[in-house]
């Protein structure tokens, strides 16, 4: 009963930590003037991937290259399909209001760039910093807009009123600086604890019913550590924060193409199973293009949408546990 018991610990810190996560990220943005998508865009997004980092360059480490990569694979599928999907069931993603055209190009980006970069057969060092020099670029421009944003603030001098958070649930522009960092540190803290803990009792339950380690690898491991995204997007949906949700997959995704593959590829090569280049990748690439109708013709995530989004990742895990 222990690996139980301590797998529903680890997601009710998972829930508790995604939270505290949004809270600090909302009223980050608030006291220095960042809109809430940026800000979702960096810390949030960074602090939501830490499992898959964690987890990836330890595969790496032990000799287990296959994992990292289905880790980052299954978790960009999952981000899209399950981590809209399921908030959008429970409350309608008022998406539309969103303005992530770029950001979402960027994503895009990032996944042909990761996929041209697979069918060269591995990731290796040099392939570790051209993604890093993406990431690079993308941070850079990020911290371009956000440096604008702020002056034409300042400019018209309604800092608060320009973004429109200010009367969402849980924000407060007189927060004090600690309080807002206590909710980012727990947040950063607790979601790759949460994950850590979850997967690592949800791997031995997996084991006891006879389930291999590389099907724990593709479903288990990447859907765990898509855990933690789930729980700040259902957060944000809940506190009608649509920008955080969409932006933190957005954000996530690209951290895991760019920052973890890149980061792990320094490490250690990562050989590319020929599997990926068959099925898994092209499944990522079409759930990443499935957002179009909500980027470009700003429709809201509603339930059908929801349903619809949630019921194709099962799909895609009964495929890979066949």
């Amino acid at each position: 009963m222990m690996p139980w018991a301590l797998a529903g610990l680890g997601l009710v810190i998972l829930l508790l930590a995604g939270d505290a996560l949004v809270k600090g990220a909302v009223n980050l943005s608030l006291r220095v003037g960042i809109p809430a998508l940026i800000v979702s865009l960096t810390i949030v997004a960074f602090g939501t991937s830490a499992p898959e980092l964690l987890i990836s360059v330890n595969a790496v480490l032990e000799g287990k290259p296959g994992l990292a990569l289905g880790n980052v694979v299954g978790s960009n599928t999952a981000n899209i399909l399950m981590v809209l999907g399921v908030p959008a069931i429970l409350s309608v993603l008022h998406t539309s209001g969103c303005k992530c055209l770029k950001t979402y190009l960027f994503m895009l980006a990032a996944s042909f760039l990761f996929i041209g970069l697979a069918f060269t057969g591995e990731f290796n060092f040099t392939s570790g910093l051209v993604l890093l020099a993406a990431l690079a670029y993308v941070l850079f421009d990020a911290l371009r807009d956000a440096t604008r944003h702020r002056r034409r603030m300042a400019a018209a001098l309604a800092l608060s009123e320009a973004d429109g958070i200010e009367d969402v649930d849980g924000a407060d522009p007189d927060m004090p600086w600690w309080q807002i960092l206590v909710f980012l540190v727990l947040g950063l803290i607790g979601l790759p604890l949460g994950a850590d803990l979850l997967v690592e009792n949800a791997s031995i339950i997996a084991r006891e019913y006879g389930v291999s380690d590389s099907v724990i690898g593709l479903t288990l491991v990447a859907l765990g550590t898509s855990l933690p995204e789930l729980a700040t997007t259902v957060m944000a949906a809940l506190r009608k924060q649509a920008d955080v949700a969409l932006g933190n997959v957005i954000g996530s995704n690209m951290f895991n193409l760019l920052a973890i593959i890149g980061i792990t590829s320094l490490i250690g090569r990562i050989p590319v199973d020929p599997e990926f280049l068959k099925f898994d990748l092209w499944v990522m690439l079409g759930a990443s293009l499935l957002l179009i109708p909500f980027v470009f013709f700003k429709q809201d995530i509603g339930r059908a949408w929801g349903i619809a989004l949630t019921s194709l990742y099962l799909i895609y895990i009964a495929i890979v546990l066949i």
